[in-house]
């Protein structure tokens, strides 16, 4: 009798190993067919042009940020398939530019102030996004962010309501461009940022440490200072990044040439 209840305690041991060896490996085919039917993030190649004109390659589609500078400036670049211009300003919408270059297959996103002042000939391209709006176009999804100035000097560059900043989103990558604004609650209360372009040039926008103060409250993973030439003067970009890696070293801060025909 005892060796009969013996052999059932054994057995049933082993059948216990055995469906929690089971549970185990079940627990890890799971965890790995997750792994591998996730989505690869796109790469992503940035291109400065100049102050805040901006090429991205991004996956299969291309990218056009405030496109001015004339044909060429782009020269040795791809056609657009999506054109970004965020505000009526000479530095970032140029009439001459569009014409010039090849935009047939490009959609062309903008504020209403902006496509109030682009001929005709290129309303059938024109995607209106006023602020707080969102558009998806090949993939990516645009928000319209405002951009705009705080500072009663300032007032008279940038009103609410007339520029856009723009957040993209593709494969759950979010790349953010600031247009021209200071360091306004909407852009401290940006989520998931993995690239952010942030100007910074007086006495148009602001300063290195508006600037500064901003993008340790929203993160972003990486930082991009661009559009940081003023008149007369040129914002001190280290003293940006001393300012932000002081605070966060986590946060890293990229320098790119958007000045290439310039000496300071």
């Amino acid at each position: 009798m005892k060796n009969t209840i013996y052999v059932g305690l054994i057995a049933g041991l082993l059948f216990f190993n055995c469906k929690e060896n089971q549970k185990k490996n079940e627990t890890i085919k799971v965890v790995a067919n997750t792994q591998t039917t996730t989505k690869e993030k796109p790469e992503l190649k940035i291109i400065p042009i100049e102050h805040a004109t901006t090429v991205l390659e991004w996956g299969d589609i291309v990218v056009y940020v405030d496109p001015v500078g004339g044909a060429k400036a782009f020269e040795n670049q791809k056609q657009p398939d999506l054109i970004l211009i965020t505000d009526i300003h000479g530095d970032h919408l140029s009439v001459e530019t569009l014409e010039a270059l090849n935009t047939k297959k490009a959609k062309i996103i903008v504020p209403q102030a902006v496509a109030d002042k682009i001929p005709s000939e290129f309303t059938p391209q024109l995607d209106v996004l006023n602020n707080g709006e969102n558009k998806e176009r090949y993939g990516i999804t645009i928000e319209a962010i405002p951009m705009y100035n705080l500072r009663k000097e300032a007032l008279k560059f940038h009103e609410k309501g007339r520029g856009n900043g723009y957040v993209l989103n593709m494969n759950g990558q979010r790349i953010y461009f600031s247009g021209d604004t200071e360091d306004i609650p909407e852009m401290r209360a940006l989520k998931n940022i993995d690239k952010a372009f942030v100007c910074m040039n007086l006495p148009y926008t602001m300063t290195e440490e508006s600037a500064a103060s901003a993008v340790l409250e929203f993160q972003p993973e990486q930082v991009y200072p661009y559009h940081y030439r003023g008149r007369p003067d040129v914002s001190d970009v280290a003293k940006f990044k001393n300012l932000v890696n002081g605070a966060n070293p986590d946060i890293e801060v990229i320098q790119l040439d958007w000045y290439p025909n310039d000496t300071f």
